[in-house]
């Protein structure tokens, strides 16, 4: 009638106080990694051929002045970008579609408009800088080095049919090659720390530094990077719960600081070079800027920056399709072939460029141009963000908002000022 009790056995005094064997917990960082990609990018859209155009006739015309542009973009591309991304990531969509699901239509159909003439001045720059680029290394025509940077670009595209993480590897290669190019001129140029230091103190020297420092802007915190980036995330993640959602912005917040930092500091090295090396030569144009380098840094300075001209052409290319291809999905809900959507804004390049226009000239002007379209893209970025009914436990705090619109007013005014110098 009674039940018996039963002991396990005792345990050997060997291994009484041994923890029990299971398999280690994963390190932080090993969880985030697999979710780390879609801010290196949109990182190449920040080292395109504009920033190269940009920054060497910010550096070569007026030394280390505008070195605040620089640091004060991209700490502002920074807070974007985290915006961007974490759209995409609390609604599942990308900014066009947020803007057609929230905004009348009229408005809808103005901010596609204007968003198709941003990625024709986002391809201008992309084609004609890897044409440039093919010229200095091969002596091969512009019109033909279009071409040939249009067709590398379709070939890297493919790579997304295979998996996001090919299409990101070969990027972010292609971002360490400029890199890599930018550090050696960087360490053989003689950089004045002391300059450098000064050149962070805000301030202009005449319309003309106003209009190349819209340009920067433009350059650096670019449209169809605001675009793309939620796009890629409300893509690539489909978190279900706001524990998962936490866990995303998390590795979000360490891609963003690590690509836009990377990105600023390649775009400060190229103003630092030309600020150095070509300084008071009046240099305007890439090719004077490849033969300066030569002429006063070496052979292999100069290759190395015709080789990270066609890095950043070949990049800065295929991401600007694809930035286009989420303007066309979100802002109209239709979907063209990679080809005929590639045609549609390579055809101005290719007209550009056999029209015999400068092609630095037109690099240059095409970033004013992109500066006139942030505010299209961040204003409603920002108001998106701070709604709760939008993004639900992501939302904005106050003080993220504010930064937002304060890099905002910042960004509008520029262009403000810059439109009444060319008005005057």
């Amino acid at each position: 009638m009674f039940q018996t009790r039963r002991f396990a056995p005792r345990p050997r005094r060997a291994h009484a106080m041994a923890p029990p064997v299971g398999p280690p917990a994963p390190r932080r960082t090993a969880r985030l990694w697999p979710l780390l990609g879609p801010a290196f990018v949109t990182a190449v859209a920040y080292v395109d051929p504009g920033n190269f155009a940009t920054n060497i006739t910010a550096g070569s015309t007026y030394g280390y002045l505008l070195v605040w542009v620089i640091v004060a973009s991209n700490l502002m591309a920074m807070l974007i970008q985290y915006l961007s991304a974490k759209a995409g990531v609390a609604t599942g969509k990308s900014l066009p579609a947020l803007c057609r699901d929230l905004l009348p239509r009229r408005t809808v159909r103005g901010l596609w408009v204007q968003a198709e003439l941003v990625a024709i001045a986002t391809d201008l720059a992309e084609v004609v800088g890897g044409a440039i680029a093919l010229k200095l290394l091969f002596d091969l025509p512009l019109i033909a080095g279009g071409t040939i940077t249009a067709v590398v670009a379709f070939a890297l595209l493919g790579l997304k049919s295979r998996g996001h993480r090919p299409f990101e590897a070969v990027i972010t290669g292609l971002l360490g090659v400029i890199l890599l190019g930018f550090v050696y001129d960087v360490a053989i140029s003689g950089v004045d720390s002391m300059a450098v230091l000064d050149g962070t103190l805000p301030r202009f020297a005449g319309a003309d530094s106003v209009l190349i420092a819209a340009g920067m802007l433009g350059a650096t915190v670019m449209p169809h990077a605001i675009y793309l980036h939620g796009g890629l995330t409300a893509e690539r993640y489909r978190p279900r719960t706001d524990a998962e959602r936490r866990t995303i912005m998390r590795s979000q917040r360490v891609d963003v600081v690590a690509a836009m930092s990377i990105a600023g500091l390649m775009n400060l090295a190229l103003l630092l070079v030309a600020a150095s090396a070509l300084a008071g030569q009046g240099i305007d144009t890439i090719e004077g800027a490849h033969q300066g380098l030569i002429d006063n840094l070496g052979p292999t300075s100069g290759l190395l920056f015709a080789l990270g001209l066609l890095a950043s052409g070949f990049a800065s290319s295929s991401v600007g399709t694809l930035s286009g291809q989420v303007v066309m999905e979100g802002f109209l809900r239709r979907q063209i072939p990679l080809t005929l959507r590639r045609l549609v804004t390579l055809a101005p390049a290719l007209i550009v460029i056999g029209a015999g226009v400068d092609p630095t000239k037109a690099l240059v002007a095409s970033q004013v141009v992109l500066s006139f379209g942030i505010p299209f893209a961040l204003v409603p970025l920002i108001l998106f963000t701070r709604r709760h009914d939008v993004m639900g436990s992501l939302v904005n705090r106050r003080a993220t908002t504010a930064a937002g619109a304060v890099a905002a007013a910042l960004i509008i005014a520029l262009n403000a000022v810059l439109l009444i110098q060319l008005a005057a």
